[in-house]
């Protein structure tokens, strides 16, 4: 049965078990294939509760433009919303990004506004430049701010994504690995999953160059989309029971791996989420249940650094 509109095609993605990557006697490990949603993204799914919630709100009115920052993930997923439903968009971007996404939002539609990177690194000052920028057009007549930072409407996108995963689980999921930007989606989806299982692990993923969350300094990463250099506005620790750090290189190496061994084409904060869901599900053992996300498609990143090896 067909539903009207690409919006209806979020959601409902794959979910796989590692075969190759899981050493002997560790737990099973699970990836949601975000890959399967119509961008190519698990950003898709908040993109849509936002624009909705505005829209709900009387914040979006036919024909407005809508604004955000964006490490080009969440930015794809918005033109491909405003796209369907159509409003314009706007984007602040930057170079330290791979021109895949660039070029996929302005494929959408999409106005693109650059910021300039030191040397292509992922800087605390870099973000903050782009939200500044981002803040100052939204400011502009028929214009909307999505400011998906502080915008709450964005955790709700992933409640659905916990229920799925429960479900495609066969009702077994006892820890759960996500890397951290806006923090949305690890929320949302730990929130769906202790409905079911109170004594759910969640475990955050940050790069260990700028492991704010863990109480250090920022620093500069090559992990797209997470690691923006300070808390996120969202975040609750008191939600999360670990923190893992992960370097950006042992990111890349495990991208590389889980597209050569277990044939799952994905970026670096997927990578990320694989080498600390292995150390999770070692530490579990056999019996045990541990999930995470395939956060995106590795076509995003053909020409950056990480498939050149």
């Amino acid at each position: 049965m067909t539903s009207p509109g690409v919006l209806a095609a979020i959601g409902n993605t794959p979910l796989v078990e590692l075969t190759r990557l899981k050493p002997a006697g560790a737990a099973r490990i699970l990836v949601k294939l975000e890959s399967a949603n119509p961008t190519g993204s698990m950003k898709d799914r908040v993109a849509r509760a936002m624009v909705e919630g505005a829209v709900a709100a009387g914040h979006l009115k036919p024909g407005d433009t809508v604004v955000e920052y964006t490490a080009g993930t969440t930015g794809i997923s918005l033109a491909l919303v405003c796209a369907a439903l159509g409003f314009k968009a706007h984007f602040v971007f930057s170079d330290a990004f791979s021109p895949e996404k660039r070029l996929t939002m302005r494929a959408y539609g999409a106005t693109v506004t650059d910021v300039a990177s030191d040397n292509g690194r992922i800087t605390e000052r870099l973000i903050k430049a782009m939200i500044a920028t981002a803040a100052e057009l939204g400011l502009r007549p028929g214009h909307w701010y999505c400011d998906q930072l502080t915008n709450r409407d964005g955790e709700a996108g992933y409640h659905a994504f916990g229920e799925e995963l429960w479900a495609q689980s066969g009702a077994r999921v006892d820890a759960f690995v996500q890397a951290v930007g806006t923090a949305h989606s690890i929320h949302g989806s730990a929130h769906a999953l202790r409905a079911h299982n109170p004594r759910l692990e969640v475990i955050a993923v940050e790069p260990a160059e700028s492991a704010v969350l863990s109480g250090g300094q920022p620093g500069a990463h090559s992990i797209d989309g997470i690691g923006i250099g300070f808390v996120p506005p969202l975040w609750r620790r008191a939600d999360v029971d670990a923190i893992a750090t992960v370097p950006t290189a042992e990111a890349q190496a495990m991208a590389r791996r889980l597209a050569r061994e277990e044939g799952i084409f994905a970026g670096t904060s997927t990578g990320a989420n694989l080498v600390a869901a292995l150390a999770v599900a070692r530490r579990l053992g056999e019996g045990a249940t541990v999930a995470t996300i395939a956060v995106d498609s590795g076509l995003r990143y053909l020409s950056t650094e990480l498939f050149r090896a």
